[in-house]
C-alpha cells in the first residue's frame, strides 16, 4: 500500500531526577552530599532511509515516545543519556508542524537526520547546592519534560520526470512500456490510484527515474478527484511530460491539455514553468490524422516540443526517451 501522508504523535524522553544523596564513608563521620546528575531523554529523530519507499508504517501506529533519562544515583554517579528514538522516512519526505503548517525540514538525502523533539535535560544532583551557609543540601532538580507535538509527515517523490495528464491519458502504459514497473492498466478513469516510480534506461549506463501521476481533472488544485493528494508529487521533477489522448474519444486534445496546463498553474509551485515535453498517446488507434496535425501546430505555437507516440507499436518511444534525456542534461539533470 502506498501512503503518502500521516499524522502522528512524537514525545521526546524527559531528563532524569537529580539525586539527593550523602557519603557514608567510614572514619567520615559527617560525610557530604554526592548526589549526581540525571541523565538526558532522548531525543525523536528522523532518518532518512533510501530503501524506503511509502510512510505505512506510521499508518497502523500514530504515537512514539523516547525513553527518559536515568534518575541521578549516590557518589556523585550521572545516571544514563537515553537513546534517540529513530524514525525512519523515505527520501522526499516533509515535515510539517500540525498545528501552525509550519515546514520543519525537507528530507531528501540517504542518511539526513533531523531532531522533531529534544529530551529533556537531566536534574542537577545535591552536590551541586552546596553553600557556606548550606553544607548538607536535601534538594534536587527534577529532570526537565521531553518536547511533545503533533506533526504531518508527506511525502513527495524524486522522480527525474513526471508525467501528467487526464485519466486514462495512457501515462500507466507509456511507464510500463520503457520501463520495468508494473502499474495497473485498465479503461476506466483513475486505474492509478497512487504515483508509481520506474527507471528509464538511457544506453549501457544512463538512466532517469519517471513517475506516473494520478490522472489530474478541472478542479484538481481545490482537491477535486484525487486532487492536490499527488499534484504536490509533481513539485520535486525537473521535467514534466504532459500525455494528451489522441484518439479524441474521451476528451478533445485542446481542451484536454488546457485542463490540465490549467491545474498545474493554479496549484502553483512554479510547475507551469517546468520544462515539459507533450506526448500525443495511442497513436496506433487515431483515425484523424489531420487532428494531429492541428494539435502539433497548436501545442508548438504555446512553445512545447511534440511527440506523437504509440506504447503499443513503440512508435516514437526511443525518440520521446533521448529527447527526454537530452532536456534533462539541458537542465543539469
Amino acid at each position: 500500500m502506498f501512503v503518502d501522508r500521516v499524522k502522528i504523535y512524537v514525545k521526546a524522553g524527559d531528563g532524569g531526577d537529580g539525586c539527593v544523596s550523602f557519603r557514608r564513608e567510614k572514619y567520615v563521620p559527617k560525610g557530604g552530599p554526592d548526589g549526581g546528575d540525571g541523565g538526558r531523554g532522548g531525543d525523536v529523530v528522523l532518518e532518512v532511509d533510501p530503501h524506503l519507499s511509502t510512510l505505512l508504517d506510521y499508518r497502523y501506529k500514530s504515537q512514539y515516545r523516547a525513553k527518559r533519562g536515568e534518575h541521578g544515583k549516590g557518589k556523585k554517579m550521572k545516571g544514563k543519556d537515553a537513546t534517540p528514538l529513530i524514525l525512519r522516512v523515505p527520501p522526499g519526505t516533509v515535515v510539517r508542524d500540525a498545528e501552525t503548517g509550519e515546514i520543519l525540514a525537507d528530507l531528501t538525502e540517504p542518511g539526513q537526520r533531523f531532531v522533531v523533539a529534544r529530551g529533556g535535560k537531566g536534574g542537577r544532583g545535591n552536590v551541586h547546592f552546596v553553600r557556606p551557609w548550606r553544607q548538607a543540601p536535601r534538594v534536587a532538580e527534577p529532570g526537565q519534560k521531553g518536547e511533545e507535538r503533533w506533526i504531518i509527515l508527506e511525502l513527495k517523490l524524486i522522480a527525474d520526470v513526471g508525467l501528467v495528464g487526464l485519466p486514462n491519458a495512457g501515462k500507466s502504459t507509456l511507464l510500463s512500456s520503457v520501463t520495468h514497473a508494473k502499474p495497473a492498466i485498465a479503461d476506466y478513469p483513475f486505474t492509478t490510484l497512487h504515483p508509481v516510480l520506474g527507471v528509464v534506461r538511457v544506453g549501457e549506463h544512463e538512466s532517469f527515474v519517471m513517475a506516473d501521476i494520478p490522472g489530474i481533472i478541472e478542479g484538481a488544485h481545490k482537491g477535486v478527484g484525487l486532487g492536490i493528494d499527488f499534484l504536490r508529487h509533481i513539485e520535486r521533477t525537473k521535467v514534466i511530460l504532459q500525455l494528451v489522448d489522441m484518439t479524441g474519444v474521451e476528451h478533445d486534445p485542446f481542451r484536454a491539455f488546457e485542463v490540465v496546463s490549467e491545474e498545474l498553474a493554479k496549484y502553483g509551485a512554479d510547475l507551469d514553468k517546468k520544462p515539459r515535453i507533450v506526448v500525443g498517446t495511442k497513436m496506433d488507434a487515431v483515425q484523424d490524422r489531420d487532428l494531429v496535425e492541428r494539435f502539433a501546430s497548436f501545442v508548438k505555437d504555446r512553445g512545447y516540443k511534440f511527440i506523437p507516440v504509440s506504447a503499443v507499436t513503440r512508435e516514437n518511444l526511443d525518440l520521446l526517451i533521448m529527447e527526454t534525456w537530452k532536456l534533462l542534461q539541458e537542465i543539469g539533470g
